[in-house]
C-alpha cells in the first residue's frame, strides 16, 4: 500500500444502509490503514459518561472542572476499555502517533493528567475503544458499498457538534446522505 492508497487522516462515512449499531451512521477518523489492516477511532457516538467520571476512574484528578461534562465517545466495539485521544500537535506524550500534520493520537494517561490541569492540547476528541479492520477487510467492505470515503477536517473532527459530523463528513465529497438510497436500481 502506498501514501496515496492508505486513508490514514480521512474520514470513514456511513451509508445509511450500513445497519451494523457499532457504525450506523457513523464517521470514523482513520488513524492508521496499512497492508495489515485499518485502524479508526468513531467520532459521532457519545456515552453515557462524562469525562469527570473517566478521570475518578483511573485515579486523575485535577483543576479544570470546565471538563468535567466534557463527552466522551465510544471509538468502536475493540478494546472499549481502552481510552484514545485524539488532538491537535502539542506537548510530549508518553505514547503518540502523529497521523497528519495537524492531528495525532496519544494513548497514555500523561496527556489525560495535563487535560485535567488545564495543560492538554487546544484540540481533542476522547474515546474508549476502536474500530479494526483485517487485512483487505476495509477495502472489501469499501468496494460493497458500506462506507464513503473522504479527506479529514480538523473543524468537523473537533470543532463540531457530534450530531451534525456524519452529514458534515458526507458534504465535504459533495454528497447528501439524506438522499442515498439503500436500494440498488437495475436498468
Amino acid at each position: 500500500m502506498t501514501d496515496s492508497t492508505s486513508l490514514a487522516n480521512h474520514f470513514l462515512i456511513a451509508m445509511p444502509q450500513l445497519a451494523d449499531p457499532n457504525f450506523f451512521h457513523s464517521v470514523t477518523y482513520i488513524c492508521e490503514h496499512n497492508d495489515d489492516g485499518a485502524m479508526g477511532i468513531v467520532i459521532n457516538r457519545p456515552l453515557e459518561i462524562g469525562l469527570a467520571e473517566v478521570l475518578d476512574h483511573i485515579n486523575i484528578s485535577g483543576n479544570n472542572k470546565a471538563i468535567d461534562d466534557q463527552v466522551i465517545y465510544m471509538g468502536g466495539p475493540v478494546q472499549p476499555e481502552r481510552g484514545f485521544v485524539l488532538h491537535s500537535p502539542s506537548g510530549q506524550w508518553d505514547s503518540t502517533l502523529t497521523i497528519a500534520d495537524d492531528i495525532c493520537i496519544t494513548t497514555s494517561r500523561d496527556i489525560l493528567t495535563a487535560i485535567a490541569n488545564d495543560q492538554g492540547p487546544a484540540h481533542y476528541v476522547i474515546a474508549l475503544g476502536y474500530a479494526g479492520w483485517g487485512k483487505g477487510q476495509l477495502e472489501e467492505e469499501i468496494s460493497q458499498n458500506a462506507w464513503l470515503s473522504g479527506p479529514a477536517e480538523q473543524n468537523i473532527l473537533f470543532d463540531m457538534p457530534y450530531e451534525k459530523r456524519w452529514e458534515a463528513a458526507a458534504s465535504l465529497l459533495g454528497i447528501d446522505v439524506n438522499l442515498i438510497s439503500g436500494e440498488a436500481g437495475h436498468a
